[in-house]
């Protein structure tokens, strides 16, 4: 299993309501994968986002902590693949949670002077 997801979930021409991910862990980001021929847009509401969401795009997300959605779009077909950790996995194996990310994570030693 080439993944750090356990999770991997595969949605097909669906129409994906407001939701918070109730399974995932708080501090771990989701993988959202978008794959097909369509235009559709990825609704982020505790931000007041709307982002593009085309074929090809790959976005991180707290999806247990923001409210997201992806409302009916104009033309083509949308395959969206959505990786997740199972906050379970954790409890089962009495294993710790990540810590939230931090900029300073992300940049590495960019940020460091």
């Amino acid at each position: 299993w080439p993944s750090i997801y356990v999770g991997i979930d595969v949605i097909v021409n669906q129409e994906t309501p407001p939701h918070l991910d109730k399974v995932s862990a708080p501090s771990l980001l989701d993988l959202l994968v978008s794959l097909g021929t369509h235009d559709a847009q990825l609704h982020v509401s505790d931000l007041g986002s709307i982002f593009s969401y085309q074929p090809g795009t790959m976005i991180y997300l707290a999806g247990k902590l923001l409210h997201h959605s992806v409302p009916k779009w104009e033309k083509g077909e949308r395959i969206a693949l959505d990786h997740y950790m199972k906050d379970a996995v954790h409890n089962r194996f009495g294993l710790p949670r990540p810590s939230f990310t931090q900029q300073k994570d992300l940049l590495g030693k960019c940020l460091q002077t």
